[in-house]
């Protein structure tokens, strides 16, 4: 018996199999493309992803065949909107959530319901990631896409629809759309009654979070080989199902993911609405976990900020690590020194994400001197990378959120330096799992509660999240950037203006 994890990413798609404990037994990757046929669209081809990921279904099952798995769970990117037809089909690329196509709309929404008002309702601050405006946008940009289209879906029901035949979402996933009642657990119909979205044109919200909402239809289950019934199960927004999958469930606990990008998401009991949170961009949307919600911070640079400087600076460390089998990110840093750096550096090198939200901002390094070294400059980008994830936890404090601990996964967590630099900087305890592929792990723990393996998501953590390393501030460390945080707090203030006119 196993549980399937299926994460339907921005750029790929993993497939992974579990046993009951958190053991991974099987894994397969593919990866898919984003189209950019105009400036500020970003578009994928929703029937390719729907074919990669089953490749990767047919390749993971095929190799646990003494194992078979019992339910599958999707984890799934945000806001990717997709017009489908009768069959299911996408009758267009889906408009994923980095599409900044929508700025008319933002601000009829504005004038029609009021930025805080809709905020207050839903969660969601105006923006263009979020599903609402590019439905509108399609209302008027492709009115004949928008009368042919059967339902408008995101991935997760967009492949519960093609897998069981009933399109449904799970709360946590809906209540990022900017359309559903955050305190109802439902659509919102005055806000589709006045965008002129009709409700049968949705997927059904699940009911439950991690139940049963299908089974995989036979003529699939037979091309997977599978004998048995395959349970589909409610999963969420791959966030939420990282947290799930890193032990988040509890207000106070919170995961930071640091990939392409670097994400916090922070349980709660109720949903945090200060207007401040609205005015950083910081959404607020159910968790995949029952009775929680969760606040969403974003940093669009992460770990992408250091892969561009391994490219571009380090090329020696990268022709060193492929001869002897190091890792390049450790050569670059194995001669940095041993406490704060002499430089400060705003990691806005795609524009800023939350709670600045300045997409013209850009990258800056101060502080430079002759006796610089590239050791000194690779720590710096960490530094710079962790002050500005401390900026997104201070604002969350200060909105009454509290986080009593951080829960690392992704890239970033396979570095000690960079947990550290976390633990000092934002002057709290971070605990690594040993499975740092969490959004699958937390799809599949949702999976195993729909077919009764755990009782609940409480049952699962305990019996499969495990727990690599646990890193606590350091006194010293945390006096010392401390003291360097107050400057790093005046460098995008400092530089907006002369950084905007570059």
């Amino acid at each position: 018996m196993s549980l399937i994890g299926l994460d339907i990413g921005t750029t790929g798609c993993k497939a992974m199999v579990f046993a009951a404990d958190g053991r991974v037994l099987g894994e397969a990757r593919r990866e898919y493309a984003i189209q950019t046929p105009q400036p500020s669209w970003a578009e994928q081809e929703a029937e390719q992803v729907w074919s990669l990921a089953w490749q990767c279904l047919r390749a993971v099952i095929a190799g646990v065949p003494s194992k078979p798995p019992v339910a599958l769970a999707l984890s799934c990117q945000g806001e990717a909107v997709i017009p489908v037809d009768g069959e299911g089909r996408a009758l267009r690329p889906a408009i994923l959530g980095m599409d900044t196509r929508t700025t008319a709309e933002n601000e009829w929404l504005a004038e029609t319901f009021g930025a805080e008002a809709l905020f207050q309702r839903t969660g969601m601050p105006i923006h263009t990631i979020n599903t609402l405006p590019k439905l509108l946008w399609l209302q008027r940009h492709e009115p004949a896409t928008w009368r042919a289209a059967d339902q408008f879906l995101l991935y997760e029901d967009f492949f519960l629809r093609r897998l069981g035949g009933e399109a449904v979402i799970s709360t946590c996933l809906a209540s990022r759309t900017q359309m559903m009642n955050l305190a109802t657990g439902d659509w919102d119909d005055e806000i589709l009654t006045r965008c002129g979205i009709e409700r049968a044109r949705l997927a059904r919200p699940a009911p439950v979070a991690g139940g049963v909402v299908g089974r995989l239809r036979p003529d699939l289950a037979r091309d997977l080989g599978l004998a048995g019934e395959l349970l589909l199960v409610s999963g969420g927004h791959d966030q939420a199902c990282a947290a799930l999958g890193s032990g988040v469930i509890r207000p106070g606990l919170a995961m930071v993911s640091t990939g392409t990008a670097e994400v916090v998401e922070v349980a709660m009991a109720s949903p945090a609405l200060a207007p401040a949170l609205r005015e950083g961009g910081i959404s607020v949307y159910r968790h995949v976990v029952p009775g929680l919600y969760v606040a969403m911070t974003l940093n669009h640079s992460g770990g992408l900020l250091l892969r561009w400087f391994r490219d571009t600076v380090g090329q020696w460390e990268m022709q060193e690590a492929a001869a002897s089998g190091a890792d390049a990110y450790d050569l670059l840093l194995r001669n940095a020194p041993a406490g704060p750096t002499g430089l400060l550096l705003l990691p806005h090198f795609a524009g800023s994400g939350t709670p600045t939200l300045d997409v013209h901002s850009k990258g800056a390094i101060l502080g430079l001197t002759f006796a610089t070294t590239k050791a000194e400059l690779a720590k710096a980008a960490l530094e710079g990378l962790t002050f500005e994830l401390r900026v997104n936890l201070d604002l969350l404090r200060a909105a009454g959120v509290d986080i009593a601990e951080l829960h690392a996964v992704g890239g970033g967590a396979r570095s000690d330096l960079w947990l550290k630099l976390k633990a000092d900087i934002c002057n709290v305890p971070l605990r690594v799992p040993a499975v740092t592929d969490a959004a699958c792990l937390g799809a599949a723990l949702l999976a195993g509660v729909g077919a009764g393996v755990y009782a609940n998501v409480v049952e699962a953590v305990e019996q499969a999240v495990h727990w690599r390393d646990r890193v606590t501030p350091d006194k010293a460390g945390v006096a010392a950037y401390g003291a360097r945080y107050p400057l790093y707090c005046e460098l995008h203030p400092l530089l907006a203006n002369l950084l905007h006119r570059l």
